[in-house]
């Protein structure tokens, strides 16, 4: 059943729209769009995963204006980037709402309104996603303390299931998360299967981790959920399942593939994967022995704040006899809890002069982490 656009033209609104199944060939598409809001808030969760939540949107204007070409009897000249054969016929309008909310149900809040303005129909389809966008962001605030509230885990959780009945899995997983840091496993596993069942990478990552720690714990099945994230590109799902590939937990024993997951992973920004992968190869472990880039892959992940690594950095450049940089390094280590570099630290303090020891000491305590994806 054809449906018009909306808005229409006759709604007076700055969007205007064409079927492009009605064009037949002989049309130049120039489309100019024009998009001005404001920058939607990003709030990032503690536990590995960003949510973008909901912020108000000021002015968005399209312009789409269809210039048609001189008519000619040869089809040799419609211009190239107008295919007849190629152009959409279906009417997407007219998809059922359930559908609709399946595939929109990951959905961040950008992607979600730009969906939203395709068509009138998809706009009330995804009227409770964007009310959940609204309350996934006042759970965030609740949990986290932010926007002039205090924290509080119970009205954070009451947000986040409210954000979930409307069919969110970015509130389902948020939701999940609080169950499990209080001990509701049950529960959390419930709404981390439910989200993955819809598509969500970090759901299924969050489920497989689930099945590793459950009890009896389920490794087989962890696998399987692991290694669905992991092609999606969930970085923490990719350092989970090289660990299972490693030790052979839930699968056969793969160092190989275990460390192509690994430095998947520490591509992606992982810190724990880069320090993994540094180890790979140290070890000559699923990888050619390689010294250069073990040293290289350390030093990423003691930049961006991994203790041991810093540690191991911080010997490195002992014995090369670098000893302001592995001062840096090991009091930064020290710091974070590793007990054996604060010996070494000692030992190298005491060669060095008081000047020396106070600008190691000033370089240590202006030292910031580098961006990461934890």
């Amino acid at each position: 059943m054809w449906q018009r656009t909306w808005p229409h033209r006759s709604d007076a609104s700055p969007f205007s729209s064409f079927s492009l199944s009605k064009l037949k060939g002989k049309a130049a598409i120039h489309v100019d769009d024009h998009h001005h809001a404001d920058p939607d808030e990003e709030d990032v969760d503690a536990h590995h995963f960003s949510r973008h939540t909901l912020s108000n949107s000021k002015s968005t204007n399209f312009t789409h204006t269809v210039h048609p070409s001189p008519s000619t009897s040869s089809s040799s000249q419609t211009p190239f980037w107008v295919r007849p054969s190629s152009l959409p016929s279906h009417d997407f309008s007219a998809l059922p709402y359930d559908v609709l909310i399946k595939i929109a149900a990951s959905f961040n809040l950008p992607n979600l309104r730009a969906a939203s303005f395709v068509c009138k129909a998809w706009f009330e389809a995804f009227r409770p996603l964007r009310e959940a966008m609204l309350f996934l962001r006042w759970g965030k605030r609740f949990k986290h303390g932010r926007g002039g509230v205090r924290p509080n885990s119970d009205k954070a959780l009451n947000s986040f299931l409210k954000g979930a009945a409307r069919g969110s899995t970015l509130a389902m997983v948020d939701a999940g998360l609080l169950y499990w840091e209080m001990g509701n496993k049950y529960e959390a596993i419930a709404l981390y299967q439910k989200a993955a069942d819809l598509g969500d990478p970090s759901a299924k990552c969050n489920l497989g981790i689930s099945f590793l720690h459950a009890k009896p714990p389920n490794p087989t099945e962890a696998v399987k959920w692991l290694r669905q994230a992991s092609m999606v590109g969930n970085v923490r799902a990719q350092y989970q399942l090289a660990l299972c590939l490693q030790q052979g937990n839930g699968v056969d024993r793969n160092v190989q593939e275990a460390a192509r997951w690994f430095f998947k992973a520490a591509e992606g920004g992982y810190v724990r994967a880069m320090y993994n992968l540094s180890l790979c190869y140290s070890c000559g472990e699923g990888l050619v022995h390689n010294h250069q880039q073990a040293k290289k892959w350390m030093k990423r992940a003691a930049d961006r704040g991994h203790s041991k690594a810093q540690f191991e950095h911080g010997l490195h450049l002992f014995s090369e006899r670098d000893m302001m940089k592995a001062v840096v390094y090991l009091e930064l280590a020290t710091r974070s809890g590793e007990r054996a570099a604060g010996h070494v630290k000692s030992v190298i303090l005491q060669q060095l002069s008081q000047s020396s020891r106070d600008r190691v000491m000033s370089v240590a305590d202006n030292w910031r982490p580098l961006p990461s994806s934890h």
